[in-house]
């Protein structure tokens, strides 16, 4: 088993984006067992166990995905949802690690996932981040989370990804599986998507009924559910129900931002997603109605996240890369910049973050936050390119250790790993 939380640690020369001030903090931060146990501080005291000097380097809090998916292996629903699980676990596996090594130290799966790639990772049989996972999506026959086409007569009632469950009793039933098996939300699909074959992109999904009784049983589990919308009557029919949270919304109106404002609905873009499908899609083998369904999102996107902001929503980060374009992930948090400006897109993909994962102990720097940190290679408030460009240097440190490049968290440090590009 590879420590992961143990031993001692001090960046010391940093200038430290904490997860919520803009204002860039100097001096050390102190780790000790995993934890933070000071920021700033310019005395380090005694046994400060392993020293990294970061060089004036900005320190970020480590990075959160929410909206992942390590079961995404194509953009061929099929393929996702009816390969061996085994398979698709080991695949997984590596897409985890590579989004560890791009800095992304936690991140949320909202459309598979389980308890053994979760328990695999906590003890350090792969490498990878705090995995936090929904298991699979809740769909409504012919909804989203359906792959057959309207030609299709054999029977599917789920995969790896998505599972066609309907009525309320069915759906209670589900629910109350998923959190037994470990998984931390709910997701639901309650709007037609890009590459599923026969649902419009606006028209809701499931009833009121159904809705209410998956988030009413998430709540009383203390988590919440999440739902894939883009429409505002789909967005709209999904909080009056009570979902906590928005996936993509990339057709959203002023009126409903203000809806979701009021009931504290969060909002997570996955602007990459659609970009990247524009640019590459039907190269890597999306199909003719999965590109024109795009376009109708794609444009759309970045205008949903201002009106969200406009209003006052919590809007976090999201990447919902499948296939060959999970490469793509540090590009999303680029678009973000260009709607939010760094400061904001930074607390989307921290704290914000955090806070829809209802822990407070993460996307943070501060006294009792996790010791997930990421040092860029320069300060991306004077050159935002550093939070995506590959060819930049960055050390990614998770619970106090430094992830080297074969992806296993290690308990030795030296100012040498830093100065010349240590990456995960």
């Amino acid at each position: 088993m590879i420590p992961n939380s143990q031993g001692s640690l001090t960046i010391r020369n940093a200038r430290i984006f904490d997860g919520e001030s803009p204002a860039l903090i100097e001096g050390s931060i102190i780790v000790r067992d995993g934890r933070v146990t000071a920021v700033g501080t310019t005395d380090e005291g005694t046994g400060a166990g392993n020293i990294v000097d970061a060089g004036g380097r900005v320190v970020i809090p480590g990075l959160i995905d929410a909206h992942f998916h390590a079961y995404a292996l194509s953009l061929t629903s099929a393929i996702n949802e009816t390969g061996p699980l085994s398979y698709s676990a080991l695949a997984g596996a590596r897409r985890l690690e590579a989004a560890l090594g791009r800095g992304f130290t936690s991140v949320r799966d909202v459309a598979g996932g389980d308890v053994g790639l979760a328990t695999a990772i906590e003890e350090g049989l792969y490498p990878g981040p705090r995995y936090f996972f929904t298991g699979p999506a809740l769909s409504q026959t012919g909804g989203h989370g359906d792959i057959r086409a309207a030609s299709d007569a054999s029977c599917f009632h789920g995969g790896h990804m998505c599972e066609v469950v309907d009525g309320v009793e069915d759906l209670l039933l589900a629910v109350r599986h998923r959190f037994r098996t470990g998984a931390t939300a709910i997701k639901l699909m309650t709007s037609g998507g890009v590459i599923s074959p026969v649902d419009p992109i606006r028209v809701p999904q499931y009833s009121a009924a159904e809705i209410r009784v998956v988030t009413e049983e998430a709540s009383r589990r203390g988590s919440y559910a999440t739902a894939h919308a883009y429409s505002p009557e789909a967005i709209t029919h999904s909080v009056l129900n009570g979902v906590r949270c928005i996936e993509h919304g990339n057709l959203l109106d002023a009126e409903t931002a203000r809806l979701m404002a009021e009931n504290d609905v969060y909002l997570v873009p996955t602007l990459v997603t659609y970009d990247a499908m524009g640019r590459r899609g039907a190269e890597i083998g999306l199909t003719e109605v999965g590109v024109a369904k795009n376009q109708e999102v794609l444009g759309a996107g970045k205008n949903a996240v201002t009106l969200a902001r406009d209003a006052g929503v919590r809007i976090g980060f999201g990447s919902d890369l499948m296939g060959e374009l999970e490469d793509e992930q540090l590009a999303g948090l680029r678009l973000q910049c260009e709607v939010l400006g760094v400061y904001d897109a930074l607390r989307s993909a921290t704290s914000t973050n955090a806070a829809l994962l209802r822990r407070e102990d993460l996307g943070r720097i501060a006294k009792g936050a996790c010791a997930d940190l990421v040092i860029l290679d320069g300060n991306p408030f004077d050159e935002p390119s550093v939070l995506w460009d590959e060819r930049r240097n960055r050390t990614v440190i998770k619970a106090g250790h430094v992830v080297p490049s074969g992806g296993f968290p290690v308990g030795s440090v030296t100012t040498d790993e830093v100065t010349s590009g240590a990456t995960a």
